[in-house]
């Protein structure tokens, strides 16, 4: 009776490692960027999973700082018809809110009148806050029931806004440039299914 309950355990507990249901997983190619950017995955049935990507990103060029994090859900449609969910081929649209800040810390030469002035310290600091979507196509390959590699590609559209302070005080907003308007989301990640 022991053995055929151990056996039974076995059977059970092989099943269910073949059957993974999340999947935690890193982009590859952030690093390059100087961000980290993570998703969580979670499998809703045989056809469809959603996912939540988080982005952060803190680093200095000079004495400029960058900060920032960006949020993506996404709903994935697996298209594969030997294939469950989380395997295979893939089309996800998806939400993006991202805030960056810009802070720039430098002297700056004040007139203090009579011909003369001084040198005082002064940050200017900028806030951009986008929100937008798209769609992706990609393709999430599980090797050895656990390691997942996931690639994908797809066009996205970004509305926002840059707030401009120096020294504290609210100096206006500006046109957000390259960050707002059509652009391409793409990445490769490594992960862990689970």
């Amino acid at each position: 009776m022991r053995k055929l309950l151990l056996a039974s355990g076995l059977l059970l507990a092989a099943g269910s490692a073949s059957a993974q249901t999340n999947n935690i997983k890193v982009n590859i190619l952030s690093p390059i960027v100087k961000t980290g950017s993570f998703f969580f995955e979670h499998k809703l049935n045989p056809n469809s999973s959603i996912q939540l990507g988080a982005l952060f990103t803190n680093w200095s060029i000079n004495d400029t700082k960058i900060t920032g994090f960006a949020i993506t859900p996404e709903y994935r449609f697996y298209l594969s018809e030997s294939k469950e969910a989380m395997q295979g081929f893939y089309v996800a649209p998806f939400l993006r809110y991202q805030n960056l800040t810009l802070k720039d810390t430098h002297d700056s030469y004040v007139y203090t009148g009579s011909g003369s002035g001084t040198y005082q310290s002064q940050t200017d600091e900028a806030s951009l806050d986008t929100f937008g979507g798209g769609v992706l196509i990609g393709h999430q390959w599980i090797f050895k029931q656990r390691f997942s590699l996931d690639t994908f590609l797809g066009p996205s559209y970004n509305g926002g806004s840059v707030t401009y302070k120096s020294n504290g005080s609210n100096t206006g907003t500006l046109d957000a440039g390259t960050f707002k308007g059509f652009g391409i989301r793409t990445g490769i990640t490594f992960g862990i299914a689970f």
